[in-house]
């Protein structure tokens, strides 16, 4: 094989960054470059200063270098919770933006995507977004085009939804660097699937049930993905029903059969989840979240919060913040 020149790639951290997203990505950069032979691949971590980041896990990393002395590396992905902030907005923006002008390739993992998106470097693009993040991420930017992909690789902008997303993108740089077979030779290595492509879906839990999304019976499935997009405006499991083309009834039994709820039960369970990811990873107020889950009035939605969950969201909120003033830490990201 002949030499390659190197390609340089950062990772930008913020302060509860992912650890897995890390080692998910560096790990097979790494591997390629033992299987090639070459150092095809360099890599280092970035920080807005150069005081230590802790990750997710509490383990601390200190970074090679300050986001203000980085120079035009091929790659930077941004990795963090989803309420990571620079400390100077201003300065850390205008680095990404500055970075993108002059060619590099940006992206985001997982929570990462936020800062990115803050940015303003993904004006026009798509941005893949965890499932778990997905309701916080269209309160904060209903301007951008949200993808429930694995990744979304377009325009020297890519974007991955979590840790085993990162891998499936490191594969993808390494096959476009050395080609398929090391990219396979890797993916071997640490027995991972061969690589997800773009238009790969993410599989989401379903509710109180060992199965996914993907293995819901074709019935349940479309019912899901309409009551999906129904969150702010409720429907009735009638026009379910009319939508994807059976009775109400077939709905009822096959919701049953599947998940062990009903479909009205089931919608409700997919509007908690999303009401709590906007406690979690939102500045919202309640009033706010009721209405972008489907509540005229915020009574029952803190109603059906507390029997989701055992706590209401007020104090699910009161939870989280002083979960990070107390141990300066992020709510777990993924």
């Amino acid at each position: 094989m002949n030499d390659v020149k190197t390609q340089s790639v950062g990772f930008l951290i913020f302060e509860g960054f992912p650890m897995a997203c890390l080692t998910s990505m560096i790990e097979p950069l790494r591997a390629a470059n033992e299987i090639s032979g070459q150092e095809a691949f360099s890599w280092s971590l970035v920080a807005e200063t150069m005081a230590k980041r802790r990750s997710s896990a509490g383990i601390s990393f200190e970074p090679d270098l300050a986001l203000s002395d980085l120079t035009r590396p091929d790659y930077l992905f941004l990795l963090s919770p989803p309420r990571a902030q620079f400390a100077n907005a201003k300065a850390g923006f205008g680095a990404l933006r500055a970075l993108a002008r002059h060619g590099a390739v940006l992206g985001g993992v997982s929570g990462g995507v936020f800062p990115l998106v803050r940015s303003g470097v993904m004006a026009g693009h798509v941005v893949s977004v965890h499932w778990c993040y997905d309701a916080a991420f269209r309160s904060e930017f209903p301007e951008v085009q949200a993808s429930d992909r694995v990744i979304e690789v377009a325009s020297r902008r890519y974007t991955a939804s979590g840790a085993a997303a990162a891998f499936d993108l490191s594969l993808r740089l390494i096959e476009t660097r050395l080609g398929a077979d090391v990219a396979t030779e890797v993916a071997c290595w640490f027995q991972h699937p061969l690589m997800r492509g773009e238009g790969v879906q993410q599989s989401i839990p379903t509710y109180r049930s060992a199965t996914t999304d993907a293995t819901l019976p074709p019935v349940v499935a479309k019912a899901v993905t309409i009551f999906a997009a129904h969150l702010e405006s409720p429907i009735s499991v009638a026009e379910v029903a009319d939508g994807v083309g059976v009775s109400p009834r077939q709905i009822e039994r096959s919701f049953k059969k599947a998940t062990g709820q009903s479909p009205s039960h089931y919608y409700r369970a997919l509007r908690m989840k999303a009401a709590k990811q906007l406690v979690m990873y939102s500045k919202d107020s309640m009033a706010q979240i009721a209405l972008q889950v489907g509540y005229g009035s915020t009574t029952p939605m803190v109603r059906h919060y507390r029997e989701a969950f055992g706590l209401s969201p007020q104090e699910d909120r009161r939870r989280i913040n002083l979960y990070r003033v107390l141990d300066n830490s992020p709510v777990p990201s993924v």
